[in-house]
């Protein structure tokens, strides 16, 4: 008695399958950025609102300690709220991150069922960083220079959200400062140092949660030595 095995699926079968799944994956990602600027969109209008608050305040206690007290408070609130908007938007570019390593496992799935159409794909079929980065558009090896990381790190929504919090910062600084009845030159230092200590704490952050979130095994590397990290 001769047992038959199960029909192997054809390749048409085996590429809707993958393409439903692309799809599913392309949907999650464009839900990812509608996120992210809704999160971003969500802060400005705090930000805003809190801004011309102030600016009422400031005309009915001509920048007296009642002002002072009050600026604190709302622009704490904001500078809250920045902090939770920055670690979302970080927390939404891994997932962007894991998103596109997705599709490129699924893009090797392609290659594999129809080699001859891989010349013609600009993206990458690599699930590594450096796949990740190709099917981006960003240039894998990243900036020559720290000082590039950093403006392109700044670029980016979380940086820029970080840049605006950082200068929050700074002004709930100034404005400690001048409670306690400091100089002018005094209160402006103390302004700049805060905003320069908080963005250099944000961007630290930001790239140390990079390292994390991009630190999984690639099961389709680019080579056996690709970097499966940030450096």
């Amino acid at each position: 008695m001769s047992t038959e095995l199960p029909p192997k699926k054809s390749d048409s079968e085996a590429l809707q399958i993958l393409a439903t799944e692309h799809w599913s994956l392309l949907a999650t990602r464009s839900l990812t950025y509608q996120e992210s600027l809704g999160r971003v969109n969500m802060f400005l209008a705090i930000l805003s609102g809190a801004v011309i608050a102030l600016a009422l305040v400031a005309q009915a206690d001509h920048f007296g300690a009642a002002f002072i007290s009050i600026a604190i408070f709302m622009l704490a609130v904001v500078a809250v709220v920045g902090f939770f908007t920055v670690w979302r938007l970080i927390s939404l570019n891994r997932d962007d991150y894991h998103w596109v390593a997705a599709m490129n496992r699924l893009r090797n799935a392609y290659f594999d069922l129809h080699p001859e159409l891989e010349p013609h794909f600009l993206t990458s079929g690599h699930d590594d960083l450096e796949g990740v980065m190709q099917t981006m558009g960003i240039e894998p090896g990243g900036p020559s220079s720290s000082a590039g990381t950093v403006v392109h790190g700044l670029s980016t929504l979380p940086g820029m959200v970080s840049v605006i919090m950082a200068a929050v910062i700074g002004a709930i600084a100034g404005l400690v400062a001048a409670g306690f009845g400091a100089a002018p030159l005094a209160i402006v230092l103390v302004g700049i140092a805060g905003f320069v200590a908080a963005l250099t704490a944000l961007i630290l952050w930001q790239r140390s949660d990079i390292r994390r979130g991009s630190a999984f095994a690639p099961r389709f590397p680019s080579s056996p030595k690709s970097p499966t990290s940030t450096s």
